[in-house]
């Protein structure tokens, strides 16, 4: 097959990457009706964590993204990510809420999700794709690539049996470190697609390590036709390959991008002044590192612990963590270096280098680890004098036998209360605090606001950077505006 296709991850997994969800609802509503132009088969549009991100700490409410952002997309499909259970949640929500949240995206249009077992445990995942399935939400499964003894080619072809077993709509094989070689694709692709069958696969990659474009190119000649990319300047970096450069590299290998480049530009022109104008990340390419191989610790949590680091006074200790950490790693059975567990192997590795000797102290996460409570297979894959030591302290008796109690959708109510379904999510998600504090019901803070009187509009017009010209029209009247050549006055 010629012609390849695009899923977009602008919106989320781009911003989440390099802006750290920092895009305002009024800085994507805008050009939303653009992006729908471009060709993209799919686009990902909305994720749990908006719901705390934007209420905590852009005092908006996220529902008002998916409510008016929906309404300009006609052509593209739009993806919800992470399930039943968020973007790589890091604490228990009742299952109630979660499941309530799914059907709120549904009402709103989006019908299709990609979701991630941390463990790529298919069986573990088989209730959840049913579930979404019964509320109307089609499932994309990741089958993640990680790099150890353990995760062979013959670990993937056994993997990729089983994600296909629980029939999804499709396979996405998602390499969330930028670990992959093009060497290395050139015996997993084909074994993952031999062994998917009649499931279709996609390929999702981050640019961490800077293979990611390359990878992209290997994996189309070995029959891959669905990439994710993303739009400058929310490509690249520790996001994904850009959908330009890939596109231009496809074509001159012969293969039909189905995209419209002359549609990108100015989504691309758009993003690029909003990056200006907040101070904001622009997307460039990574140089290749060796180390990231031996750590595997992604880039945002290697930021994280910088900065937790700094605050402790231990900055100087950054290099040895890493180093620390592909130790502890390889003593936990060498888990994927995904949330959440690649905070628990950090943290434990910045504890270890802090303390002074190894596992003298542990984190509840760890403990809770080592009981299996964040994996099945955790247990069975642990260097066994370690777990010995973690599960020997006293602590490790009080967590043996909890279970977290599921609160249902009554006694959710009953908790956080709410006037609607979507407040109470809020509640949940963000904390009745911060859902509180929010002004005007959370509505995007006004840019250009048709209310305002003529004057005031103007004013606000002629604050703008890149207008140097305003003219207004209308029967019998044609009012000009211009910057002088020497002052920013308006005459």
């Amino acid at each position: 097959m010629s012609e390849i296709y695009f899923i977009d991850t602008t919106l989320r997994d781009g911003q989440q990457s390099l802006w750290a969800l920092g895009m305002k609802t009024g800085a994507m509503l805008p050009i939303a009706a653009q992006m729908d132009r471009i060709g993209f088969e799919s686009m990902e549009f909305f994720v749990s964590i908006m719901l705390k991100k934007y209420v905590r700490e852009h005092k908006e409410n996220p529902w008002v993204w998916l409510r008016e952002g929906t309404k300009h997309f006609r052509r593209t499909r739009l993806r919800n990510h992470g399930g039943m259970h968020g973007s790589g949640a890091m604490e228990k929500l009742p299952h109630a809420a979660m499941r309530l949240f799914v059907e709120r995206v549904v009402f709103y249009g989006i019908t299709l999700t990609r979701t991630s077992n941390c463990w790529n445990d298919f069986e573990e995942m088989r209730d959840e794709v049913t579930e979404l399935r019964d509320i109307g939400m089609e499932t994309v499964v990741n089958l993640i690539y990680s790099v150890s003894p353990r995760h062979t080619d013959d670990y993937y072809a056994k993997k990729v049996r089983e994600a296909a077993s629980i029939r999804p709509y499709r396979i996405c094989f998602k390499d969330v470190g930028g670990l992959l070689t093009p060497e290395r694709a050139r015996t997993l692709i084909p074994a993952i697609l031999k062994n998917a069958g009649d499931t279709p696969v996609e390929y999702h990659a981050h640019c961490n390590n800077g293979l990611a474009p390359l990878c992209y190119l290997e994996a189309v000649k070995l029959g891959i036709n669905a990439l994710h990319t993303s739009i400058p300047p929310l490509a690249n970096g520790s996001s994904q390959p850009s959908i330009l450069n890939v596109a231009r590299n496809l074509r001159a290998l012969g293969y039909t991008p189905v995209v419209n480049d002359e549609e990108v530009k100015p989504v691309e022109d758009h993003f690029t002044a909003v990056a200006k104008s907040e101070g904001l990340a622009i997307g460039k390419p990574f140089a290749y590192d060796e180390s990231q191989y031996l750590h595997q610790v992604p880039g945002g949590v290697i930021s994280n612990l910088r900065h937790q680091l700094k605050l402790v006074g231990k900055q100087d200790r950054l290099q040895a963590t890493l180093e620390e950490a592909a130790r502890v790693r390889a003593d936990f059975g060498y888990p994927i270096m995904v949330t959440p567990l690649s905070q628990f192997v950090v943290s434990q590795a910045a504890i270890n280098v802090i303390v002074g000797e190894r596992y003298k102290e542990v984190t509840d996460q760890v403990i809770q680890y080592a009981l299996g409570i964040w994996g099945r297979e955790a247990p069975g894959l642990m260097e066994p004098n370690v777990k010995d030591k973690i599960l020997s302290r006293g602590r490790a008796k009080d967590w043996e036998n909890w279970r977290p109690r599921d609160l249902s959708l009554r006694e959710v109510r009953a908790k956080f209360g709410g006037a609607s379904d979507e407040e109470l999510l809020l509640r949940v998600y963000a904390g009745t605090d911060a859902v509180n504090a929010l002004a005007n019901e959370g509505a995007p803070r006004p840019q250009l606001d048709g209310k305002q009187p003529l004057l005031r509009l103007l004013e606000e017009l002629s604050k703008k950077k890149d207008c140097n010209q305003i003219v207004i029209r209308k029967p019998g009247l044609t009012l000009t505006l211009k910057k002088a050549p020497d002052t920013a006055a308006m005459q």
